[in-house]
C-alpha cells in the first residue's frame, strides 16, 4: 500500500470519529428526540468509529508490513 493510500484512508477514518462524535453529541443533548432516535445513532455511531478503527488498524499493519518487506 502506497504512502498516499494511507494517508487518504486514515483520514477518512479519523473524519468519520469526528463526525460522528459531533453527531452523537449533538443527538444525546437535543431534548426533543426520544430514546429509540437516540439509541438508533448510537449505535450507527458504534458502527462507524468500529470500521474507522479497523481501517486504520489494517492500514497501520500493510504500512509495517511493506516497511519490513523494503
Amino acid at each position: 500500500m502506497s504512502k498516499n493510500h494511507a494517508l487518504v484512508l486514515r483520514a477518512f477514518a479519523a473524519w468519520t470519529v469526528y463526525v460522528w462524535g459531533t453527531r452523537i453529541w449533538n443527538v444525546i443533548g437535543d431534548d426533543r428526540r426520544g430514546f429509540a432516535f437516540k439509541a438508533v445513532h448510537v449505535a450507527l455511531a458504534l458502527i462507524s468509529v468500529g470500521f474507522a478503527a479497523a481501517t486504520w488498524v489494517i492500514v497501520s499493519k500493510n504500512r509495517h508490513r511493506s516497511r519490513v518487506e523494503a
